[in-house]
Parts: C-alpha cells; sequence; structure tokens
C-alpha cells in the first residue's frame, strides 16, 4: 500500500507493516524526529505550514501516540474515561453525548474510553477501577445521587472529574445539567394553558438529584398555575417501558383518571402514549402530555406533544471542556454550567 506526501513523494506502507511512528512521519515528511514530534505537540515555534503538513501525513498513514510510551514519558495517559449505565443507552442519552464529547477531544490530545454499568451493581466500582489502575486523566460521570459516594471519592483523591448532574454535598465539583425543575415547572404550565388540571408526573427514581429538582418544579407548578397533582409512584423512567404502559394504562381507566401528564424522558412518552391509547383516551383530545426529549421524534411522530427538549450533545461537550480545564487546574467552581429546556418552536 502506497503513501503519498503533502510534498508528492511517495512512501510504501506494507500491510504487515508495524504501526506507523514519528520516524515514520519524519522520513515521510524530510523533517527530524524532534521537528515532527513538536509539530504534533503544536509547539508554537513551529510553523503553520510545518505543522498542517506533519498533520496530514499522519492521518494519512493513520499515526496514533504509543499511549504507553506517552504514560511512560509524561504519567498521563491522555484518556478520558466516561461512565455511563445501561440505563442512559435505552434512554437514548449515549450516543449524542458521546459525539458532544468527542467534538471537543478531537482538537486535543485525549481519547475517549467508554465504560458501561448496570445501575443493580455497585456504580463506585467502575470510578475506583480507574482511580487504581491509573486507566485515564480523567472522568466523566451521570446520574448523580445528593450525596453521591463517586464524587466523594475522587475529591478525596483530588482526581479530575466531571458530573452530568448536580450533587447536594457541600462539595464544590465542575458539573453540567439540565434544568430538570423549570422543564416540570414549564410543563405544569403548558398543560393549565391547555385547560388540564388534574395532572401526573413521570419522574426519575427517588434516589437521583434530578428527582428532588423535577418534583420540586412540579410542585411548584401545581401551586402557581391552580391544578391538581395526580399521584404516579407505581413506576419511574428506570421501569422498564412495558412497566410503565401497564401502570399509565391502570392510571388512565381510574375513576381519578389525569388529563394531563408531565414525562422526563421520551422513551417514557412512547409507554405512555401506548397506555391511553389502550385506555381509550385520544391524545390532545381527551387528555394532553408534556416531555423532555433528547432527540425529535416525538415532536414529527406525535405533533400533539408539548415537547422541550434537552440538548445532550451540548451537555457531552460542556463535559468534555469542564474535565480537561480541571486537568488544567482550572478551580472547580469556575466549571459549573446549567442548560435550559428548549421548546419546540425554537428546535
Amino acid at each position: 500500500m502506497s503513501k503519498k506526501t503533502s510534498e508528492g513523494q511517495t512512501a510504501t506502507l506494507s500491510p504487515n507493516s508495524e504501526r506507523p511512528t514519528l520516524k515514520t512521519i519524519a522520513f515521510m515528511t524530510g523533517l527530524g524526529i524532534t521537528t515532527v514530534s513538536r509539530a504534533l505537540k503544536d509547539a508554537p515555534d513551529i510553523s503553520s505550514e510545518t505543522k498542517e503538513r506533519v498533520r496530514l501525513v499522519a492521518r494519512q498513514i493513520g499515526y496514533q501516540p504509543n499511549r504507553a510510551g506517552v504514560r511512560l514519558r509524561t504519567g498521563k495517559t491522555n484518556v478520558i474515561c466516561l461512565i455511563l449505565s445501561l440505563e442512559e443507552e435505552i434512554m437514548g442519552l449515549t450516543s449524542p453525548m458521546v459525539v458532544g464529547i468527542s467534538e471537543i477531544l478531537a482538537s486535543t490530545q485525549y481519547h475517549l474510553v467508554v465504560t458501561p454499568y448496570r445501575t443493580q451493581g455497585n456504580a463506585l466500582d467502575p470510578v475506583r477501577y480507574v482511580l487504581e489502575t491509573g486507566a485515564a486523566d480523567g472522568v466523566i460521570i451521570s446520574r448523580t445521587e445528593p450525596k453521591d459516594p463517586r464524587v466523594a471519592l475522587m475529591m478525596e483523591r483530588n482526581f479530575p472529574f466531571s458530573t452530568h448532574g448536580r450533587t447536594e454535598m457541600g462539595l464544590t465539583h465542575p458539573y453540567h445539567d439540565f434544568d430538570n425543575e423549570r422543564f416540570a415547572y414549564e410543563g405544569v404550565r403548558k398543560l393549565v394553558e391547555r385547560g388540564r388540571k388534574r395532572i401526573a408526573l413521570l419522574q426519575p427514581p427517588p434516589y437521583l438529584t434530578f428527582h428532588l429538582h423535577m418534583q420540586a418544579g412540579f410542585e411548584k407548578g401545581i401551586r402557581d398555575f391552580g391544578a391538581t397533582a395526580v399521584p404516579f409512584s407505581q413506576v419511574n423512567l428506570d421501569s422498564s417501558l412495558v412497566d410503565i404502559r401497564r401502570a399509565g394504562e391502570a392510571m388512565l381507566t381510574a375513576a381519578d383518571a389525569p388529563d394531563g401528564i408531565v414525562c422526563g424522558s421520551g422513551s417514557g412518552a412512547v409507554a405512555l402514549i401506548a397506555a391511553l391509547e389502550a385506555a381509550g383516551r385520544k391524545l390532545g383530545q381527551d387528555i394532553d402530555l408534556a416531555s423532555k426529549e433528547s432527540h425529535m421524534l416525538l415532536q414529527w411522530l406525535r405533533p400533539e406533544v408539548v415537547i422541550m427538549r434537552e440538548d445532550i450533545r451540548l451537555a457531552g461537550r460542556e463535559l468534555a471542556k469542564a474535565v480537561i480545564a480541571r486537568i488544567e487546574g482550572k478551580p472547580a467552581e469556575e466549571l459549573q454550567t446549567l442548560s435550559y429546556p428548549i421548546p419546540t418552536d425554537e428546535s
């Protein structure tokens, strides 16, 4: 297999040849190994033309720094570890978050490693593994709890991290969060504006921090707009879609059924729509649904639903910027961001 350099020279790389090195790039560009190394590190004394030439050849031959060598020289892995629960994959959050993180890391020396876990297990285990093995320079976690042991452990070890979600433990740490309190409050307001008076909430599991935020916004909306809350605690956003549909159908066929529902996820909304149709209720006529969604599928398929979008891709970008800045020593209090619900007419 042949490769052309940016100067028109051709070098041949056998499919069985060893992985490309700095020496390979130096040979193909006619530059010294030190110059190549400094160009890849964006050294200020190397011209932009030389840097671009070196990067072009590096991309063409698939050059990747040897992580083991980097770690030996610098004590760093150049790895950011994203620890996600499988529930987030089910809710469709993983892909846009990975895309957002990757957009930021693309212009840095860092690589992304995704580590999944089940919430039935110990969420502390993957964090402890990274800390004990030095497998990454920084960690991104999600599904934060008010008193989150992962946050406490990483702060105790002074290890760089950022969290998707806040905590309530009196510790200042980097985070990006979605304003679930405002989402629930606005959801109630929009349903009341459509004439709904009896409103239920499908909310997060009670042990997560954003359960507190969403519940607070819902209760405030109920008070401020003169509605009545219909209890719906048999299931939550971590329940299977089958269980949510079953519980929703039971609620919607009861004598005191709601005429409006605020739902904390798009997948949960799908199950609730199936439930109300099975119960003989007509969406947009007998009952209205306000839902958070990270994609736009509900908006396209069920325009009757009041959609407020959460930009998970933005969350990924903010989390990546925060953990890198923390690695570089920026104070945690400067690395805290909050995003807000995006109405469908603005998305």
